[in-house]
């Protein structure tokens, strides 16, 4: 079965490897990837605390909520950004992040 454990351990495993894409990588494609995959181990954590801690029933269906909202935002902040690099891409023909140093036009 299983526990409030398990699903921590998975958000912490996912939450890693986003990090780790943030930091390691020069794609800004790739960089936002691993922003959206920090967001779904939020996003499995908030469920697990959701399902498994007992706060006295009204709280379940409010995390519920707090993850649609979550996941809007995470839409709003994918179509934002992948508009600004496809921007950046036609501009700079780019986008490897360390050629990308200046905003001018």
């Amino acid at each position: 079965m299983i526990e409030l454990a398990h699903l921590q351990v998975v958000s912490a495993a996912l939450f890693t490897i986003g990090i780790y894409g943030v930091l390691a990588r020069r794609s800004a494609v790739l960089i936002l990837m691993s922003i959206e995959l920090m967001l779904n181990a939020v996003n499995i954590n908030l469920i697990g605390f959701a399902t498994f801690v007992d706060f006295g029933g009204a709280e379940r269906a409010l995390g519920q909520v707090l993850i649609i909202f979550v996941i809007t935002i995470a839409a709003a902040e994918l179509a934002l950004a992948i508009a600004i690099i496809l921007r950046l891409y036609r501009n700079r023909s780019s986008v490897n992040i360390d050629e990308i140093d200046l905003m001018k036009w």
